[in-house]
Formats: C-alpha cells, structure tokens, sequence
C-alpha cells in the first residue's frame, strides 16, 4: 500500500516537470493531473477516466502505470461502485418498465398493422396479376476503397511517448503525445521524423502499410513511402 497521489507529484518535481509541460505530452488537462496528486479522484469524470489516466501518468514518468491502477482499485475503486449501485438500479427498473410499455404498444401496432393486410388482400386479391408492373431495383458498381493516406500511430501496449516533426529532425513539430492502449494519431504527409520512447508499444501505417520499428528505446527513425531509415535521436 503506498500514497498515489504523493508518489506521482514526488516523481514529477523530481523530473523538473511542470502541469503546462505534461498535459501537452498525456493530453490528460492539468485540472485533472493536480487531482490526481491530491487524490481527488471525485473530480474526474468516472471510474474508467481514472484508471486510464493514472496509467498515462505513471508511465509518462517512468513509474509502473499497471501498480497505479491496481492500488487505486483496491482502495477506491468499489466505495465508488457501492455509491453508484444504488442509483442504477433505479434507473434500470424505470427501464424496464419503458420496455414493457413499449412492448405492449409495439404489439397493438403489429394487430392493426396485420388486420390492415388482411382487409387489403380481401379487397384486391381479385385483381389480374399480370396488370402489376414489376418493380425495377437499380445496383450501382462498388469501387474498391482507396487506401488511407498519411501516417497513423496506435497504441498496442504501454503508453509510448512520441515526437512527430515534418520531413526531418529540423522539420515542424507536428505532435508530442503518449499514445495509450487503444489509442490513435493520424497526421497527413508522406516523410516524417519519429523519435519513440516505447516502441514496442506502438503500431506505425503509412499510407495504411505497416512500418516496422526497431525494438529499442529511444528511437528515432525518418518514415518515408520507399523505406524507413534510422537516425541518431
């Protein structure tokens, strides 16, 4: 058992990092870091924003993001569920209830609708087939979609910092972000500059073919559509 949110805001002052600095690379608002360091987790939005965050954030700062989400669970994670057990269950009933009620409705129709039918047929089911004039359904050619161009990073594993810059390690900063598990960047170009901390937490496409990525920390490559080529970082 150890203090969450005393652990990370000795781990960040000790790194020399500011709130301004860290939102810019978690994409996570300094609103939201504070309240985790003051353990306020009532402030974030729920239940899985805070596990998702406290992984980022322990990452980012070279802690074990898996250790951050366990301790929160075991302490704080079922107080939250038992607070809000109450409410959903009211919610739920009063679900329930629409459903019936929608059920019975959407039956009423279903009568009406079929004794319609009913009265239909009796009424025309005398008239001369061969004088109904066949419907005629209109097909269009299905074009093959073309590949997505650009370049895409995804999260795999470990939250992986990365720094994007355009052509060249002297190019245009175009994005610093920790990608997440799950998560995704799309930048359009066809020549980029990557330095990747994890990359073995990171999938790269460019236009939607997969660059492989030396498994090494600290990783700086230029992409490019011919071939991928590393560079010292």
């Amino acid at each position: 058992m150890f203090e969450i949110g005393n652990s990370l805001r000795e781990a960040r002052v000790r790194q020399g990092l500011g709130y301004p600095e860290v939102e810019l690379a978690t994409k996570i608002r300094a609103k939201y870091l504070r309240a985790l360091e003051d353990e306020e987790f009532s402030i974030l939005p729920g239940d899985t924003y805070i596990r998702g965050f406290l992984r980022t954030y322990a990452d980012y700062l070279g802690l074990d993001g898996q250790l951050y989400v366990d301790e929160y669970a075991s302490r704080f994670a079922s107080s939250r569920r038992d607070e809000a057990a109450q409410p959903r269950a009211r919610r739920r009933r009063s679900r329930d209830r629409g459903v019936e009620r929608r059920a019975v409705l959407l039956g009423l129709l279903g009568i009406a609708a079929l004794t319609a039918l009913v009265i239909v047929a009796w009424r025309f089911g005398g008239m001369d087939a061969s004088s109904s004039t066949p419907a005629v359904v209109q097909t269009r050619e299905r074009r093959p979609a073309a590949a997505p161009a650009g370049l895409e990073l995804r999260g795999v594993g470990p939250g992986s910092y990365v720094e994007v810059r355009r052509g060249s390690a002297a190019g245009q900063v175009i994005l610093q972000a920790t990608v997440p598990p799950g998560g995704i960047e799309k930048l359009t170009g066809s020549r980029f500059y990557l330095r990747v901390r994890r990359p073995g937490g990171l999938r790269v496409r460019l236009d939607g073919r997969p660059v492989a990525l030396p498994a090494r920390p600290n990783l700086a490559v230029v992409v490019t559509p011919e071939r991928t080529v590393r560079v010292a970082g």
